[in-house]
């Protein structure tokens, strides 16, 4: 009698309803899924062809949103541990749905980015000042002005027009400079779709707010739209010749840092996650002034134990400021920060240890910024970097924390000249190496 009572729609297992039944089976495959593997190398493995169709099967790409808006491009993930829809692909396959990325800024790195998202085979638009640039990138695959002997990926076209660069976009880069960016970004905030993310790639301080760069974006776009914020030792001319490159990108929504690192990841550009924000905008802002003091110190003949010694202690200095402001000391000692620096400080491509090398050799910061046709962020940073210091750091003799922050604007201001600079630091009052740690 008790199993002639069992329903009609009951599961072949005993005791199961037949939408419980239906709900093991779908688990019981979706884990049998998780584990058809193939091997890319000794240590990593990525689903198989037939897991990564039915996963993206399964999800809807509506369905996804970063923590501060809906994104209408990408699959909502199921857990914590769940791979995202960017991150199921090979590092060398564009994503598996349409994206397209705009550049703002054409100039050396808006250029060295384009280049690597375009290299994935994802549409890419530079948006550009001028219709002539924009034509000739668009007939010659070359850059008029800059960097004018790399060839250009075929994915990469050029626009002046601030609508059609900007009404498609799913990601948008930012690489326009520091002092010129709140100018632009008012003159295309109403472009901009939104909820779109934003990836800036621009160092440094604004001198007339003291603002970094998450506070510009911020109070241009609005609060209600995702960003993130690339920096590493990565100049434009070796990304573009696609010379090893390592990067990191930090954002408060590690899930877009995430879909940004699958994105531009590929053979010769790595890029690691963070989600210390300022820590990566400490370290890109001053490590452009420490590069001045370098190539100051070199111009002066002071030799290698000099700009060694200079180098080190101006590390010291970023990390003080980096976490008094709320950054990881690990993120100082990162790509972002020190590596960033010695990149800067000792590589013959950086602008910003180039303007040090001519102060060092008797020219002024006036005549140089004169002759230049690039931007040397760290020069104006170096002034906004020590009116933010008084402005925000409390305490006694700031001055000793931060001689060489200090030091370089006095120079560049022409307060100083740069040998009276280097003395005042070798007959600084010796004190311990790091006095801050005596505890």
């Amino acid at each position: 009698m008790r199993e002639s009572s069992i329903s009609s729609t009951s599961s072949p297992v005993v005791g199961v309803s037949v939408w419980q039944h239906s709900a093991l089976v779908s688990l019981l495959l979706a884990i049998t899924l998780s584990f058809i593997v193939q091997p890319t190398d000794a240590f990593s493995f990525v689903p198989s062809r037939a897991a990564q169709t039915l996963s993206r099967a399964s999800v809807s790409h509506n369905a996804r949103h970063y923590s501060k808006q809906t994104h209408h491009l990408t699959a909502t993930p199921l857990s914590k541990t769940t791979t995202t829809s960017l991150s199921m692909k090979s590092n060398t396959q564009p994503p598996p749905y349409p994206v397209r990325v705009t550049v703002l800024g054409g100039g050396n790195f808006g250029l060295a980015l384009a280049t690597v998202v375009a290299k994935k085979g994802v549409p890419t638009t530079l948006l550009v000042r001028s219709e002539d640039v924009a034509s000739h990138i668009n007939e010659n695959h070359r850059h008029p002005r800059y960097m004018s002997d790399i060839c250009l990926p075929r994915m990469v076209r050029a626009t002046c027009d601030k609508k059609s660069a900007l009404s498609d976009a799913t990601y948008i880069i930012h690489a326009v400079p520091v002092q010129y960016t709140r100018e632009f970004l008012n003159s295309v905030k109403d472009d901009i779709p939104p909820n779109v993310p934003v990836l800036s790639a621009s160092k440094g301080i604004e001198t007339s707010s003291l603002g970094f760069m998450a506070d510009i974006l911020k109070e241009c776009l609005g609060e209600d739209r995702s960003y993130a914020f690339l920096s590493g030792p990565s100049f434009a001319r070796e990304i573009c010749e696609g010379v090893a490159t390592a990067v990191v990108i930090a954002s408060e929504d590690l899930m877009l840092a995430d879909d940004l690192a699958d994105l531009m990841s590929g053979e010769d550009f790595a890029v690691f996650t963070s989600r210390d924000v300022i820590g990566v905008e400490v370290g890109g802002a001053v490590k452009n002034v420490i590069a001045i003091a370098a190539g100051m110190c070199e111009g002066l003949g002071l030799g290698t134990n000099a700009m060694s010694g200079l180098v080190t202690r101006g590390c010291g200095e970023m990390r003080r400021l980096g976490i008094y402001l709320g950054a990881r000391p690990s993120t100082i000692s990162g790509l972002s920060g020190v590596g960033d620096t010695f990149g800067t400080c000792f590589g013959p491509l950086s602008r910003n240890r180039r303007f040090g090398y001519r102060l060092g050799k008797g020219e002024t910061a006036a005549e140089i910024r004169e002759s230049m046709t690039e931007v040397a962020e760290g020069v104006d940073t170096s002034i906004a970097l020590v009116k933010m210091i008084k402005e925000r750091c409390k305490g006694y003799r700031l001055d000793l924390k931060y001689p060489i922050l200090f030091g370089m604007a006095d120079i560049i201001e022409g307060n100083m000249k740069p040998m009276e600079g280097m003395k005042a630091l070798m007959n600084f009052p010796t004190r311990m190496e790091n006095y801050d740690e005596r505890f």
